[in-house]
């Protein structure tokens, strides 16, 4: 599959003269396929929101070469701003308009003609629930709403590639839920996205592919499953009342025991674990609590950074002080 966005050794600095802080990029590598979405994981300061404020012409790099639908987004700024939309971190609508308003008065100062406008507000209010609302004050509007509202804004001139910064921050989960909705939506429809988050749910649930950024690179990059299967194997976890209970059964099953922890790799299937369960039984200690984890996004993070993944809102870039794994 082709790609419709990439970014060759991208760097950027904000660092004074003099100053030894590190950069937020330095050499990125990424590719965007077209009709699909790459999520960019990373902790604060890795260099998320600045690869997506070069790729989408905000600033420009001082080092390396990005593309969008083969356009260079330093010399070839005003035309991949044609063919792409942003969507911030904070909400940019009007709460003294309407929701109607916001959109019109965006699809104007896209140059759409009226008739144009007219057709598209009215079908993206309708495709992002958002109807009944059209006509209040999006002051009075909720936080889900109003960032749906934002996304819509964004695809009036039906673009390409969308650019989503952490657009799922600070919403409960069910706002949360109904705009992964919308994003495969548009994805379904032929645009491609290219989306930062902190929440590793959010990758899972969306992204055909992740790339996990740290220090101002990438440091690994493939399919959720992929990178999950790279951290280790799914294993039958059992949590028991005392350490030394843990260490009566853990010879029987060829485990690993951290304290009260017990830990049995396993293929996920029925009969090893129902034999996994058999052993602990035989050996006469029960269990307070068992379970079969595979690895999740949050390991992948942890192991490759060194630092867990976060659930709550994001930040914008700083020069990062974690050391990852090379690219």
């Amino acid at each position: 599959m082709a790609a419709i966005v990439t970014a060759e050794g991208l760097g950027k600095s904000f660092a004074r003269r003099g100053s030894t802080s590190p950069p937020v990029l330095d050499g990125l590598h990424l590719e965007l396929e077209e009709g699909t979405v790459l999520a960019l994981l990373g902790p604060n300061g890795a260099g998320k929101t600045t690869t997506v404020r070069i790729l989408s012409t905000l600033l420009r790099p001082d080092a390396g070469r990005a593309t969008v639908g083969g356009l260079d987004v330093v010399r070839d700024a005003r035309r991949v701003r044609e063919i792409i939309s942003l969507t911030g971190q904070q909400v940019a609508v009007d709460d003294k308009l309407s929701g109607a308003e916001n959109l019109t008065m965006m699809g104007r100062l896209a140059h759409l003609p009226r008739r144009v406008v007219r057709d598209r507000v009215a079908e993206l209010l309708t495709a992002f629930d958002l109807a009944d609302a059209a006509s209040r004050h999006v002051g009075t509007w909720s936080g889900g709403m109003r960032r749906r509202l934002d996304l819509a804004a964004g695809l009036l001139t039906r673009p390409r590639v969308m650019f989503l910064d952490e657009p799922t921050t600070g919403l409960d989960p069910r706002s949360r839920q109904a705009l992964w909705d919308v994003v495969r939506g548009v994805v379904a429809d032929g645009t491609s996205v290219l989306l930062t988050t902190q929440y590793l749910e959010e990758a899972d649930r969306l992204a055909q592919r992740v790339a996990l950024v740290d220090g101002g690179r990438v440091v690994a990059e493939g399919t959720p499953a992929r990178l999950k299967r790279e951290v280790g194997e799914a294993g039958v976890e059992l949590t028991f009342a005392t350490p030394s209970d843990a260490a009566r059964v853990a010879p029987a099953l060829a485990a690993t025991v951290d304290g009260a922890r017990v830990r049995v790799a396993t293929d996920g299937s029925v009969g090893h674990v129902r034999s996994v369960l058999s052993a602990v039984e035989a050996a006469g200690v029960a269990p307070e609590h068992w379970e079969v984890r595979a690895p999740s996004l949050d390991d992948v993070f942890l192991t490759l950074t060194g630092h867990a993944g976060t659930t709550g809102p994001g930040g914008q870039d700083r020069p990062a002080t974690t050391t990852g794994v090379a690219a």
